[in-house]
């Protein structure tokens, strides 16, 4: 009796020792130090910098300005509600306050997947780093409300526990595995990049063309194929994905997310060697005389001498020009392009009701669902954000 009892103990002792251990690996701690205030005493320069990025402050104008947008994404979250990002000081902010996460009350509520926080906080790779990417991507975007809380920083570019940033080196690396998967598919891993590769590899990190895969609903890039927008199309066909049905043309539709990364690598600049931190991050002087990576990300014209004038022979006045005068072009064709597209919408809805057969509308619905990728990969990113490809 005494020794069953003794092995029963032994036994319960070796459960609650293996349950300790297992609770101790769930929350481990990370490495990644998610809080960009942590860095402001030793990277003065390039934390003042980050937190000036809170000067841009506007919410750009987005469907009330070209409300043709409603349509085009009818049944689909960015139909309530869509605007030109602001600075990455906000990046938390704007998420919680966008009326497409539906105002959840609890952390399994609303229509959003938790993988919607991926591009909007360091806590994303710490939050990685300490569960894995399975157990960060299972549940809902309201369940990760009380944990991601710290904006686009420092700990999304460099690994701030390296021995290398310690020495005052950059230290870039892959905060998001996915990514890093993404770009040994295209034959680019990164650990055997060139620094100026891995530049505008940390970049996309986040600022490229991704869906949900799987019942996690897990960040996936449809770069198996290759990166260029029909490249990308075939990936998506050939898996028969589609982000949602449209409401009113029942099109199997996609929604282009934010792919600079992919167009920058196929416009003049990506195809020079010439980075996202050439324009949008460079080399500048503090009052004594330092010289530090600027990170208030913008506008290169802001920074003109520093950045657009280290290659070109112009003014500032005439690239200024150059650039306004291709973008207006590019946003009288995107104003074209969606006229045509609502019209099409709605004469597929006619269609239906008039009783086409799904066999009769299926080349239709296919042409629909490619034009508007097009619309939201090529035009609608040069109007919003910038002039990643170069336009004749």
């Amino acid at each position: 009796m005494v020794g069953k009892i003794k092995a029963r103990l032994s036994a319960t002792l070796l459960i609650l020792f293996a349950s300790f251990l297992v609770s101790n690996i769930a929350v481990a701690k990370s490495d990644v130090e998610a809080r960009n205030e942590v860095f402001a005493k030793d990277h003065a320069n390039q934390y003042e910098s980050w937190k000036a990025t809170s000067e841009q402050d506007k919410l750009g104008g987005g469907l009330d300005e070209f409300p043709d947008m409603v349509i085009l994404w009818a049944g689909y979250p960015f139909a309530k509600d869509y605007k030109k990002a602001r600075g990455h000081f906000y990046a938390i902010t704007d998420i919680r306050e966008s009326l497409r996460t539906g105002a959840p009350v609890k952390d399994t509520d609303g229509p959003l997947p938790m993988a919607c926080w991926s591009c909007k906080s360091p806590d994303v790779a710490r939050l990685i780093d300490e569960g894995g990417e399975a157990a960060y991507f299972e549940g809902m975007w309201s369940k990760g409300g009380a944990q991601v809380v710290n904006p686009i920083g420092c700990g999304d570019c460099h690994d701030t526990a390296s021995k290398e940033f310690a020495e005052g080196k950059p230290a870039l690396y892959m905060s998001r595995p996915y990514t890093e998967r993404a770009l040994e598919t295209i034959g680019k891993p990164f650990d055997k990049a060139s620094r100026l590769d891995q530049q505008s590899m940390v970049c996309s990190n986040c600022h490229v063309e991704y869906y949900f895969d799987g019942k996690n609903k897990a960040v996936k890039f449809p770069w198996d194929k290759g990166m260029t927008v029909e490249k990308m199309e075939e990936y998506y066909d050939n898996i028969a994905f589609s982000d949602w049905v449209h409401q009113l043309s029942k099109a199997p539709m996609l929604k282009a997310q934010h792919p600079e990364y992919e167009t920058w690598s196929q416009g003049i600049h990506g195809k020079n060697n010439v980075t996202c931190i050439d324009c949008h991050m460079p080399k500048v002087q503090n009052a004594e005389g330092k010289v530090y990576t600027d990170h208030k990300i913008g506008n290169p014209f802001d920074r003109f001498n520093e950045t657009c004038a280290s290659c070109h022979t112009q003014s500032k006045q005439e690239l200024q020009d150059i650039v306004a005068s291709r973008k207006e072009a590019v946003k009288e064709l995107k104003k074209k392009t969606e006229s045509q597209l609502v019209h099409a919408h709605f004469e597929a809805k006619a269609a239906w009701d008039a009783g086409a057969t799904e066999e009769e509308m299926k080349p239709i619905l296919t042409d629909i669902r490619h034009a508007q990728w097009r619309w939201d990969t090529l035009l609608l990113p040069m109007v919003f954000i910038c002039m990643h490809l170069k336009w004749h």
